[in-house]
């Protein structure tokens, strides 16, 4: 199979390595958006939207690319970020917004584009020049 197909999943010989790194990358997601004043962002991402959607895009990439069934990936990433809005809004301490859930499905949206193109052979490429498994 070719990097370039996205029909079926690239053999990659660390996966369980890069899923770790996803559900990683989901525990940080979690924690950042339910705790009751998470750290303040670079200047150049304090729109609120575009962290929702860099976030969630990232993960989207990276999941796209990790995971072997990869249409269940998008649909739980969709479903995390209306389940953590309504948590935040059931917290006391943060609050709940559908344009947030809007970002985050279209941050998930923008990931599996980018991980639809040359961009979805980054874990292969990385798979393949890290010293042996």
């Amino acid at each position: 199979m070719t990097p370039e197909s996205n029909s079926v999943p690239v053999v990659l010989a660390r996966r369980r390595l890069w899923q770790a790194f996803a559900w990683c990358g989901v525990v940080v997601l979690v924690v950042l958006t339910l705790m009751p004043d998470p750290p303040e962002p670079p200047s150049f991402l304090a729109w609120d939207k575009a962290q929702h959607g860099l976030a969630y895009a990232g993960l989207a990439w990276w999941f796209r690319q990790a995971f072997t069934r990869r249409w269940v990936w998008p649909l739980f990433l969709v479903a995390l970020g209306v389940a953590l809005e309504f948590l935040q809004g059931w917290s006391g301490w943060r609050t709940f917004d559908t344009a947030d859930m809007l970002a985050n499905a279209c941050g998930v949206l923008a990931g599996l584009v980018l991980a639809s193109g040359p961009g979805g052979r980054f874990l292969p490429w990385l798979d393949r020049h890290l010293a042996p498994a």
